[in-house]
């Protein structure tokens, strides 16, 4: 998806403009050579599926013109989920921020140019950003929550919350607990959460067993 850096330059002027085109708040994103993740905040229900389309139609030409292609970069659709800010905001922001090394391609993730990290980490103001609420809750100060996010990316993130993360983005589970789940629940007939692990419904009683 990315070939050089005038690739990566490209992007990211486009997720900065993004911001500014759609109604939408970007707290996050990540550029990989085959993947792209994004943490943002639609002001009404249309405005990502606008933005992503957008920002995909407009990378695609800007791709095929340089490369003499044709035809489009990505697989599907792109997949995502729906968060509850007050306990995964954070977490999910880390969780982008760090592909670049579950990845394997740097062991420090400060060491990748193409995430929003420098920004959090306040080496480098990023304009496409804009700060959720929760972040505010690390300190007083920008150098307070800065200092605060360092000492979270330090820590990392734990495996049961990378897993959670990547399986709802992978399959668009909700995450967030019951009383968050249930109010989206209430407003859609998708479903929310997996199926609870056991026996198949009908399966056999004498399943497994030989003659």
């Amino acid at each position: 998806m990315f070939l050089d850096e005038s690739d990566y330059r490209f992007m990211v002027g486009e997720v900065r403009a993004l911001a500014r085109r759609q109604a939408l708040a970007i707290h996050a994103y990540a550029l990989l050579s085959d993947q792209f993740y994004l943490l943002a905040t639609p002001s009404e229900a249309p405005a990502l599926s606008a933005a992503m389309q957008a920002l995909g139609r407009r990378y695609v030409r800007h791709f095929n013109r340089r490369y003499g292609r044709e035809g489009t970069l990505w697989q599907s659709r792109f997949r995502g989920t729906v968060l509850d800010p007050d306990r995964f905001l954070i977490p999910a922001a880390l969780f982008v921020e760090l592909a670049p090394v579950r990845a394997q391609q740097v062991p420090d993730a400060i060491q990748y140019p193409w995430t929003s990290l420098a920004h959090h980490l306040g080496l480098q103001p990023d304009p496409a950003l804009a700060e959720h609420a929760v972040l505010w809750r690390l300190g007083n100060t920008p150098f307070e929550r800065q200092a605060a996010y360092r000492r979270l990316l330090e820590a990392g993130l734990s495996q049961p919350d990378t897993l959670s993360i990547g399986n709802a983005v992978e399959r668009g589970w909700a995450l967030g607990d019951p009383a968050f789940v249930a109010s989206l629940a209430s407003r859609t007939d998708r479903r929310l959460t997996p199926l609870p692990v056991g026996r198949p419904r009908g399966a056999s009683r004498t399943a497994g067993k030989t003659a």
